[in-house]
């Protein structure tokens, strides 16, 4: 029913000026508009709408990824812009915090300024 429809993807701030410059300005996403409900970006084609909210509470599992053609090259990208990578107990990450799924896939995240879960991911 909706699969001939563009994805719009959803995620929250309290911090709607550092919510700003983390998209814009660290993870290089075009910020299309804002107003005083939300900041709307251009995600490579697709529509990220962060919505200012009074309460959040962060989710403890990945809400936004981006698949990347070179994981190593865009952790090392994130390490140089200050954004420390997220480690989890019983996962075996490498030590940039690299962990490798059973299918070969590499997933590295990291978290915006609310504690947003996000990933890259390479397959």
């Amino acid at each position: 029913m909706l699969g001939s429809f563009p994805l719009i993807a959803f995620i929250a701030t309290r911090a709607p000026d550092l919510a700003k410059r983390f998209y814009r300005d660290v993870l290089g996403l075009r910020l299309v508009r804002e107003d005083a409900f939300e900041l709307v970006f251009d995600a490579h084609g697709i529509r990220l709408d962060i919505s200012i909210v009074q309460d959040l509470v962060a989710a403890k599992y990945t809400v936004l990824g981006w698949h990347v053609p070179d994981i190593l090259a865009v952790v090392r990208q994130i390490e140089k812009a200050g954004i420390k990578l997220e480690r989890f107990p019983n996962m075996a990450q490498d030590e940039r915090g690299i962990w490798t799924a059973p299918s070969g896939a590499k997933v590295a995240w990291f978290s915006d300024p609310d504690g947003n879960l996000l990933s890259i991911n390479q397959f």
